[in-house]
């Protein structure tokens, strides 16, 4: 055996996925150890036979045809895209598998060699994940709704001892008395940014064509009263169509805007709403001439209960951008900043754009 043949065996033996090559025929030619393990033959079991022994019987009868069809158009693409694929193991069970299909030139003609990966650790996994994310949702919707009652109640009664015995208070009590009508409202505030944050995902309204135009002309009239007293300027592109829900969006662009209005410098807030199309998606961005963001904390801004000032500097709760970061996924896009301390920021997000 030549020393690139032997080579080539080795990679193929070695290889993580199983590999299987096939004539034109659909006759099994060659297989490795790893195609041995995923579906329980040995590969003499497998070797000069047809690959409709490791297709399932609901489907085993068109696989000649697909077969067919992909000879007549030869090119490397996956196998079943949009589709769940299975594996007929040995025995009759099925596993759930991903195929990519390559064709190769030879002098005896042309064959196919299927990369076979069994993914149903994979899947299993992300099941898991789902229904994690999903308890944890409910989790935390149950715990901040049944969390408001009592604190409204000690709000209200340390609100009553504030107004009703104040003038009898020494300074101290006084001042007791305000720390902890403060620290009510901080964790109110608390409760209903997680509220919001639990609900992205659960309370979403379905995605339909949502014109941005009107949804920002909202968003700014709920920032009104912080647009007048910060002085700010916005400004926007034409601002087109997408596919979201519309109340999501307006919490997105007023979270983000807010944001802009709340870590300004020292001249008044410039904030400009971008829009560009990028493929299928249009590309939101809020630039601000704010303070600014250092890269290092690029990633760390999106992830909730996380605060880069004290709360003395700048209120808040470090929810608002994880709800934004949650919006955007809920849609399919993906959001991101561009900064450097003391130059502004930009925030960018995508969105689907709606069908024309």
């Amino acid at each position: 055996m030549a020393p690139t043949e032997r080579l080539f065996r080795a990679v193929v033996e070695s290889s993580p996925n199983g590999l299987i090559m096939v004539d034109r025929r659909g006759v099994i030619v060659l297989v490795n150890r790893e195609t041995e393990r995923l579906f329980g033959y040995d590969r003499e079991e497998l070797l000069g036979q047809s690959i409709e022994m490791l297709v399932p019987a609901q489907i085993r009868a068109h696989h000649p045809e697909l077969r067919v069809t992909f000879h007549a158009n030869p090119q490397a693409r996956p196998m079943g895209a949009g589709r769940d694929l299975f594996g007929q193991r040995k025995g009759g069970g099925e596993i759930p598998v991903e195929i990519g299909l390559t064709p190769i030139e030879t002098d005896q003609g042309t064959f196919v060699l299927a990369s076979v990966v069994d993914i149903g650790p994979r899947k299993q996994a992300l099941e898991e994940l789902r229904r994690s994310n999903q308890e944890l949702e409910r989790f935390a919707y149950v715990a901040s709704h049944d969390l408001q009652e009592p604190l409204r109640t000690v709000a209200s009664y340390v609100q009553l001892l504030s107004r009703r015995y104040r003038d009898r208070l020494d300074a101290d009590a006084v001042d007791f008395i305000d720390f902890a009508v403060g620290g009510v409202r901080r964790m109110q505030h608390l409760i209903e940014d997680l509220l919001a944050f639990s609900r992205v995902g659960t309370r979403g309204a379905p995605l339909a064509p949502t014109e941005l135009p009107s949804v920002l002309r909202s968003t700014l009239d709920s920032l009104h009263a912080s647009l007048e007293e910060s002085g700010a300027e916005v400004t926007s592109d034409a601002m087109p169509t997408v596919c979201a829900d519309a109340g999501q969006v307006e919490q997105l662009l007023t979270n983000l805007i807010g944001n802009a209005l709340k870590f300004r410098g020292t001249d008044p807030p410039r904030v400009h709403v971008g829009a560009e199309r990028t493929g299928a998606m249009w590309m939101i961005s809020v630039r601000d001439n704010g303070i600014g963001i250092a890269p290092e904390y690029f990633e760390r801004i999106f992830v909730i209960f996380q605060r880069l000032h004290s709360r003395e500097e700048y209120a808040g709760t470090g929810v608002g951008l994880a709800i934004c970061k949650k919006i955007v996924e809920r849609h399919g896009g993906r959001i991101w900043v561009e900064s450097a301390p003391g130059q502004g920021a930009r925030f960018a997000f995508t969105l689907p754009a709606a069908a024309d």
